[in-house]
């Protein structure tokens, strides 16, 4: 079975974050573990607070993994303080990490910073010159180039401008724009285009967090990161279209649907 590891926050309502990663994981067929950078007190309404793990345990965590299993893909979400990136990368570093997918999470739905400010540029730094994927949408590639967005002209622009950040492929994700939601990634030659229906729900709490996470495990499954991608646009979109209305805000999306439907339980 293909390991995988999600470095990332603790969602509380368990929609995002390390919750949604480990479910994506096990929808994915993989053995998900985890490292986790920050509890968070949130429901679909909102973030109410955050509480960093210590630079030294989060170091600890990451040694614990590697210095016992072999790890076939990583992928690293919420990271919200510079401390917390430095050990990160500097820990990794020592470990033969493949398939590295990198979430740039910054701001929660409700508009809560989930990556405080100064934290910016050892994001850019230290982190996006380890991934294999990063996956900026429309507002996080805005902070990340300083750029407004507009447009899929726009798009193109802040993926060269990230690309020369030093990943392997950037995807900016397209659905903070009007009309059809478009994906774009871009390997440093050429773009490719992800086309899909705008579904009309207000439940996508964690769709970022699943996204980045389906990617990573195909990446773990050895597709190409193209191929990769394909799959991931294909379960999310399965997973908004039958997404959860629990809670009195932004919902959750339905990680194992398709398991569920197999097994007859739906």
């Amino acid at each position: 079975m293909k390991r995988i590891l999600t470095i990332a926050g603790s969602d509380s309502c368990g929609g995002a974050g390390i919750q949604a990663d480990l479910k994506t994981f096990s929808a994915h067929g993989l053995f998900g573990m985890s490292v986790i950078t920050a509890v968070t007190a949130q429901n679909t309404q909102g973030v109410f607070g955050v509480q960093d793990i210590s630079a030294e345990l989060i170091q600890k965590q990451i040694e614990a993994v590697f210095d016992d299993i072999a790890v076939d893909a990583v992928k690293i979400g919420m990271v919200s303080i510079t401390d917390t990136i430095k050990v990160i990368a500097q820990t990794l570093e020592r470990y033969p990490v493949r398939n590295l997918v990198v979430d740039p999470v910054m701001v929660s739905k409700s508009g809560y910073h989930l990556l405080q400010p100064e934290a910016k540029e050892a994001l850019i730094r230290y982190l996006l010159p380890m991934a294999k994927v990063v996956t900026p949408n429309i507002p996080e590639a805005e902070v990340i180039t300083g750029m407004k967005i507009n447009d899929l002209e726009d798009m193109k622009s802040a993926a060269v401008q990230i690309y020369h950040m030093n990943p392997e492929y950037v995807l900016v994700k397209g659905g903070h724009l009007e009309g059809e939601a478009v994906d774009l990634l871009y390997d440093g030659k050429d773009f490719k285009y992800y086309h899909s229906p705008r579904i009309h729900t207000q439940n996508t709490h964690g769709t970022g967090c699943t996204l980045s996470s389906a990617i990573a495990s195909n990446l773990a499954k050895n597709m190409s990161v193209a191929e990769a991608i394909e799959g991931a646009k294909a379960y999310i979109t399965v997973a908004i279209e039958q997404s959860f209305s629990i809670g009195k805000g932004v919902g959750p999306t339905h990680h194992f649907y398709e398991l569920y439907k197999k097994a007859g339980l739906i």
